[in-house]
């Protein structure tokens, strides 16, 4: 991670890395979105195809190879989704670019000092925060509009098939009793409940049902979910699974609006889609111990300083 990081700011020049980089105690460094909008760094849409090869390559360093490649889909949805709203009529198609996804780097990756990445742009926010030898994942964000692309050359690709996939197999397998428990509303919200925020309000987030309530089966589907989520990256954190639950709202219908959310203390999974007919998917994972790296910071500095 540090050479791509290092090999990206070295293929830059001098305004280009001016604008790709900042301090690592500079308040951007905890501003993300989702929507569609500029971000602080570099976009795709000012580098060339070598300086895009290593941009992509730092992205590659922290995700895993399907995680990578599911990142890499979120941003080819953008010229389908421009050209669905166009044929709708509908204003704002030219923010849909495939080049608005932005490249930031905070400190520097060559010292020994704390340091950290992100990538941001419509349906995906990438922020690793690098201390000494590890590495925080979180928040992390991927989401899909459409979430099933209607007609074309692309016709029914999902680029998030499989966050609906295995909730929908978790909750398919529960009994009538246990699902009556995960289920805590037949109203699905309109977005995941956390937002953008900077610090998750975990609190906010229905409970629904333990993993530890479970038995074998609805549990194998359980971790299954779990780990598809920390299989976005390389080197997930160890989370206590049976401090963890599942609460589902909304309709349990293919093609109707449903949320669902994983949550416990600090660990936080929220997945939602509701918005455009129920056709636009909006996942996160959050740590409150561990998101913007604060586990290892407060680690680092309690050794260092």
């Amino acid at each position: 991670m540090r050479e791509a990081a290092q090999e990206f700011l070295d293929s830059l020049y001098d305004a280009q890395r001016a604008a790709a980089t900042y301090d690592f105690l500079d308040e951007e460094r905890f501003r993300w979105r989702y929507t569609p909008g500029p971000r602080g760094g570099l976009p795709l849409s000012d580098l060339d195809t070598s300086q895009r090869g290593h941009a992509m390559r730092l992205l590659e360093s922290g995700l895993s190879d399907r995680g990578a490649a599911t990142a890499r889909s979120i941003i080819d949805l953008e010229p389908i989704l421009r050209a669905i709203e166009e044929k709708a009529g509908r204003p704002g198609s030219q923010r849909r670019d495939p080049g608005r996804y932005w490249f930031a780097v905070f400190g520097d990756p060559s010292g020994d000092e704390p340091w950290a990445w992100r990538v941001g742009g419509h349906h995906l926010c990438l922020h690793f925060t690098v201390v000494d030898e590890s590495t925080s994942v979180t928040p992390l964000f991927f989401g899909a509009n459409p979430a099933r692309v209607p007609a074309g050359e692309h016709e029914d690709l999902r680029v998030l098939a499989a966050e609906e996939d295995l909730a929908r197999a978790l909750l398919g397998s529960l009994s009538d009793d246990l699902r009556a428990r995960a289920v805590v509303s037949p109203e699905a919200p309109s977005d995941i409940l956390t937002t953008n925020a900077v610090r998750a309000e975990v609190a906010a987030v229905p409970v629904g049902l333990g993993r530890t309530a479970l038995e074998a089966a609805p549990r194998r589907a359980f971790d299954d979910l779990v780990d598809h989520y920390q299989g976005r990256v390389r080197n997930p954190l160890v989370v206590d699974r049976d401090s963890l639950t599942f609460a589902w709202a909304g309709s349990a219908e293919v093609g109707k609006g449903h949320y669902y959310a994983i949550r416990g203390d600090t660990f936080l999974i929220e997945y939602d889609n509701t918005q455009d007919d129920a056709n636009h998917v909006h996942t996160v994972w959050r740590d409150l111990r561990r998101d913007w790296g604060e586990d290892l910071l407060r680690k680092h500095y309690g050794n260092s300083h």
